[in-house]
């Protein structure tokens, strides 16, 4: 299991400990904090994170902006990664394709899955995550496909 799904198990079940959990992931990765993701769920095969609509994550038409539902896109499948891999496995994003389908208004909601479970290997893999972002009202408004490079840990 992963430091990261170790200390989600930790915390989520804390008064406002979901909300530290995601401090202290844009801690580690501070670019993510521009979004403020609050961490709905986070289990091997599922990552669930929402961002609320400010001000801040606008664009000049007063929706979310398309690269505040990328950064979302890319936190939920690299942290739902990180939890589903085997331990022996390492990762990195290696592309990232966008549907943008409808206006982005309200919080949005994001659901990361993977396409196939991880499994360990001795050589690098492509392993596809699917990410879909939903408006309050239960809308997708835009999709998105990452191709997650796996490799072995090197052996020190």
């Amino acid at each position: 299991m992963s430091a990261a799904l170790k200390l989600w198990h930790r915390l989520s079940k804390w008064p406002a400990g979901r909300w530290l959990y995601g401090r202290l992931i844009c801690f580690k990765a501070p670019y993510f904090a521009t979004i403020a993701p609050r961490f709905v769920a986070l289990a091997p095969g599922r990552c669930e994170i929402a961002i609320r609509d400010r001000r801040r994550v606008h664009n000049h038409i007063g929706t979310v902006h398309a690269i505040a539902l990328c950064n979302l896109a890319e936190l939920s499948g690299g942290m739902l990664t990180d939890a589903s891999i085997p331990a022996s496995m390492r990762w990195i994003p290696k592309g990232m394709t966008v549907e943008y389908l409808a206006k982005a208004r309200g919080t949005m909601h994001a659901v990361a899955t993977p396409d196939a479970p991880a499994v360990e290997a001795s050589a690098g893999y492509a392993w596809p995550v699917r990410i879909s972002v939903c408006d309050d009202a239960g809308e997708e408004v835009f999709r998105a496909r990452i191709e997650m490079w796996l490799s072995p840990r090197r052996r020190d």
